[in-house]
């Protein structure tokens, strides 16, 4: 299971799970990369100037991450950054980002972390591997971009959210679509009452497979004890005997990955939490199932449904097939309006019953069934999404998605699998802050 089971969770108090999650994952990170290399708590980092060159590690290196490297060298002058380490515990990819990138290279991302003239690191990894190594950047001084989710677990995520209050570090979660100021500027709005009451919001992320969905054919070169440290990559999962699919198609396993709900919903569920200005969920319920890659081998299902609702007496709903990408409309649904985000914003409707709807000051005021129409500024877009990073090391700039609202995103999706692979109605119980069964 990807947390603990229900009854453990509703006798299990704040202080003593983190204190087993904490000492379970040092564990197995010491057993994955050996000693702990000299590394200690620091409350803050090295003190950047606004014309300082900001230098910044990579910390594995597989598709994601080049994406992030080629924004980051053209970067390397507008922005002045530079990628300073990059980190691979398979040797091929670590080749190919040394030559891209000319800068060292490592196998153990530990040596990135020791080098005090690194300013920040960019987790690129399978989820099960993201507590772990954000844990040390922060014990390291370093700031961090960590792609989405922000962990693996519950559990972890506050825990997460716990030490990075504690110390004087930025942290931005991979939900680049934050970088869209679209879902800023539609919380205002609906904070002023442009929707009246919110009662619902709806959301998709479809693709459309053709023979088996999100698998990636396996590397001829990958030999685990030559040139690929399988141990150390599987690190705190389970010990399984070396599998090039787990390896290469790890999002199809629940060992690595939350599936569809970590990799696509949580960037469509962090954007309704951002303009709803939501939280915690009251109660997750999920459907879903293998229907149409049933001779597949992936743990994960090729659908996945999802309806949360939440205290502020809003139901948010998700949906997702991998066998069928025809969208949904993304809408936010009020009592006076509703709001339909679109590729160059958003858009605000009065419905006919009232006639009306108040927009306030983030907008014009509307009467009748006049439309409102939103243009965005920013984009859904890792340059960007690093640049506001950047920025709030240099300048204190707010995050675009710091660490609270990635605990809730994972909260959202992580009550979302369990209840998938339970098949339960569970609730937030907000005393203790764990799932529990409704």
């Amino acid at each position: 299971m990807l947390t603990k089971n229900i009854a453990e969770m509703e006798k299990t108090s704040m202080n003593r799970r983190q204190f087993a999650i904490r000492l379970a994952s040092a564990t197995a990170g010491i057993a994955a990369f050996g000693p702990a290399m000299g590394m200690s708590a620091k409350s803050y980092a090295r003190i950047i100037g606004s014309n300082e060159r900001i230098k910044i590690g990579v910390i594995g290196c597989g598709g994601m991450a080049n994406a992030h490297m080629q924004a980051l060298l053209e970067m390397k002058e507008s922005d002045n950054v530079e990628i300073s380490a990059v980190c691979d515990i398979y040797s091929n990819r670590l080749d190919q980002a040394k030559e891209l990138t000319q800068a060292p290279a490592f196998n153990n991302y530990k040596e990135i972390l020791e080098n005090k003239d690194i300013d920040y690191v960019l987790i690129a990894t399978p989820e099960h591997w993201h507590y772990q190594m954000t844990l040390d950047a922060i014990d390291a001084g370093k700031h961090i971009y960590v792609e989405k989710p922000m962990t693996h677990t519950i559990e972890q995520a506050q825990d997460i959210v716990e030490k990075v209050a504690m110390s004087k570090l930025k942290l931005q979660v991979g939900v680049q679509g934050m970088s869209d100021d679209s879902y800023e500027t539609a919380h205002k709005m609906i904070q002023e009452g442009a929707l009246g009451k919110v009662v619902m919001a709806h959301i998709d992320y479809s693709r459309n497979y053709v023979d088996d969905f999100w698998l990636d054919k396996p590397d001829a070169d990958a030999k685990p004890g030559v040139n690929l440290d399988w141990e150390a990559w599987l690190g705190p999962a389970p010990k399984r005997p070396w599998d090039p699919e787990r390896y290469f198609s790890w999002r199809r396993y629940w060992d690595y990955s939350g599936g569809i709900a970590t990799d696509l919903f949580i960037h469509r569920v962090t954007r309704i939490i951002k303009s709803l200005g939501l939280s915690y969920p009251d109660y997750a319920v999920s459907s879903g199932g293998t229907w149409n890659f049933v001779d597949s081998v992936a743990e994960i299902p090729d659908t996945h449904n999802m309806m949360l609702d939440y205290p502020e007496k809003t139901t948010v709903m998700l949906v997702s097939s991998m066998a069928n990408d025809t969208p949904i409309r993304h809408v936010i649904r009020g009592h006076k309006a509703t709001l339909e985000f679109t590729r160059d914003g958003f858009t605000i409707t009065p419905q006919e019953s009232t006639n009306v709807a108040a927009i306030g000051k983030a907008g014009e005021n509307l009467g009748g069934n006049e439309l409102f129409t939103h243009k965005k500024t920013g984009a859904e877009d890792v340059t960007l999404h690093h640049r506001n990073l950047q920025n709030a090391i240099r300048e204190n700039e707010v995050l675009k998605c710091d660490s609270k609202l990635g605990l809730y995103g994972v909260v959202a999706c992580m009550m979302g699998v369990q209840s998938l692979r339970q098949r339960k109605y569970l609730k937030w119980d907000a005393q203790s802050e764990t799932v529990i069964k409704s």
